[in-house]
C-alpha cells in the first residue's frame, strides 16, 4: 500500500458471510446518495472492483513482499483510491449501507487531499517524510485527517457511543502501528492522543447543533 505507484493505503471493512441470492437484495440508499454527492464534486469518480485490475494484483504481490507478508489482505479486505477511482474488494457488494457510507466519507477526504496537493504532491507526502516505512509521518497525517472523518461519520450515523468505542480505537491504532500501512507511525500513545483530540472536537460540534 504506501508505494510510489499507488500513492496511498486503503481502508478495510469487516467481511460479511456471502449471501448467495440475498446479496442482490442488499439496499444502500445512504451510501448511494453519498456516491452521487461525490460524483458531483469529482465528476471523474468511479468505483471498480480490484478483481478487474492487473495493476491491483501486482500491487498486492508487491505489498506482501515489502511488508514481509504483514499486508496480505489488500485484494480481499482493503479499499484503495488511486486518482479518482475507488478500487474495492469482493466484499463491497454485500457491505452494509452504514459501513459503506462511513468508508466513503473517509475516502472523500483523500479525494480532496489529492485535489489540494496534486498527484505528485500527494505521492511525495505519502512516501517521503520521514521514511517510506516505519516513520512515515506525512502518510500518517494524511491518513489521520481521513480517519478523523471516519470518527465523525461514525458519531453522526451510529451515535457518540459508537465513536467512543474502545474496539474502534484499538482498530485505528492498529492501522497506524502495524504492517497494514507499513508501520507508518508506530506510537500507540500518539494515535490515542489524536483520537481523544478528535473526539473532543466532534462532541463539541455535535453538541452545538
Amino acid at each position: 500500500m504506501g508505494r510510489a505507484p499507488t500513492a496511498r493505503y486503503s481502508k478495510r471493512l469487516p467481511q460479511r458471510p456471502s449471501g448467495g441470492e440475498n446479496q442482490a437484495r442488499v439496499s444502500h440508499p445512504r451510501s448511494d446518495a453519498l456516491v452521487e454527492e461525490i460524483v458531483r464534486e469529482f465528476p471523474s469518480f468511479r468505483i471498480r472492483p480490484k478483481s478487474e485490475s492487473g495493476l491491483q494484483r501486482a500491487i498486492d504481490v508487491a505489498l506482501k513482499v515489502i511488508t514481509l507478508g504483514a499486508q496480505h489482505e489488500y485484494l480481499t479486505r482493503y479499499h484503495t483510491v488511486l486518482g479518482y477511482t475507488l478500487w474495492v474488494p469482493s466484499a463491497w457488494p454485500r457491505s452494509p449501507d452504514e459501513a459503506r457510507y462511513i468508508l466513503l466519507r473517509h475516502e472523500r477526504v483523500h479525494l480532496r487531499q489529492r485535489r489540494r496537493y496534486g498527484m505528485l504532491g500527494m505521492t511525495l507526502l505519502y512516501m517521503l517524510p520521514l521514511l517510506p516505512l516505519g516513520l512515515a509521518y506525512g502518510r500518517a497525517r494524511l491518513e489521520w485527517e481521513a480517519y478523523t472523518e471516519t470518527l465523525r461519520a461514525t458519531a453522526e450515523v451510529k451515535g457518540l457511543a459508537a465513536a467512543r468505542d474502545r474496539a474502534l480505537h484499538d482498530y485505528l491504532v492498529k492501522q497506524f502501528t502495524s504492517g497494514a500501512y507499513g508501520w507508518m507511525w508506530p506510537f500507540p500513545w500518539a494515535i490515542r492522543r489524536w483520537i481523544d483530540e478528535a473526539l473532543a472536537l466532534i462532541e463539541r460540534d455535535l453538541g452545538s447543533r
